[in-house]
């Protein structure tokens, strides 16, 4: 009987070595034995963080969004990517809402400032109370109709980085002033309002997916108009 047992056990660690699937009883579902064990598959393997914000709990975040003036756009991206960014952070990177700026204090502060536009992103955030600050910069924003069709292509660019409030160190990009998203969508019927929270979903996704550990599967979106370099992450 030992033996048996013994044999049965060495056969079942011969099937997990070979990376095989285990039938527990006829008529039952495949299990594979990796997730039998708890070894994640492919698609919940994730792509490490590459500045980890749920590590900073402790830290008040400002996300300052520059929209330059001779955009117009007849919209408010800065409040739209604002709070998308926002939102994800606090459901991705299990952020509280008590560690965010308020979007209304920061465009107070931005109304009543005649001299906003000379100060430094760590300046804004030591005004406002922040420790860290989120900078966005609105490089490109396009809203092209397609001939008579009623359809519309979009396209907004951004450019972000990470700041300490105290000592105006880049925290994040390592290797880069900023980092440059880019997304798009084509042949949308939308009005303008619906395109820009479109974008703004999708660069609050590509912009924040660097500030936590993000499922391999959930990394990229169709609307992504930048490299990868997906070999980093095999």
């Amino acid at each position: 009987m030992k033996m048996s047992i013994i044999f049965r056990l060495a056969w079942v660690i011969a099937l997990v070595c070979a990376g095989l699937t285990l039938v527990l009883q006829p008529g039952c579902q495949a299990i594979s034995l990796p997730a039998l064990l708890g070894t994640p598959t492919s698609a919940e393997k994730k792509i490490p963080a590459e500045y980890n914000l749920t590590e900073q709990k402790d830290k008040k975040i400002l996300v300052l969004v520059d929209q330059p003036a001779y955009f117009a756009t007849g919209i408010n991206l800065r409040y739209f990517l604002t709070d998308m960014i926002i939102r994800m952070l606090q459901s991705n990177a299990k952020l509280g809402s008590e560690q965010f700026i308020d979007y209304d204090a920061l465009a107070e502060f931005r109304a009543n400032s005649d001299t906003f536009w000379l100060l430094t992103p760590e300046q804004v955030g030591s005004r406002l109370g922040a420790q860290l600050v989120l900078f966005v910069i609105v490089s490109d924003y396009q809203i092209t109709l397609v001939g008579d069709t009623g359809l519309n292509n979009g396209l907004l660019e951004v450019q972000a980085a990470i700041v300490d409030v105290a000592t105006g160190q880049r925290l994040w990009p390592t290797l880069e002033q900023a980092k440059v998203i880019q997304v798009s969508f084509e042949s949308k019927r939308q009005d303008s309002e619906a395109a820009a929270v479109r974008l703004a979903v999708a660069a609050a996704h590509c912009v924040t997916r660097y500030f936590y550990n993000c499922r391999k599967d959930k990394f990229t979106i169709s609307e992504e108009r930048t490299g990868l370099g997906w070999e980093d992450y095999e």
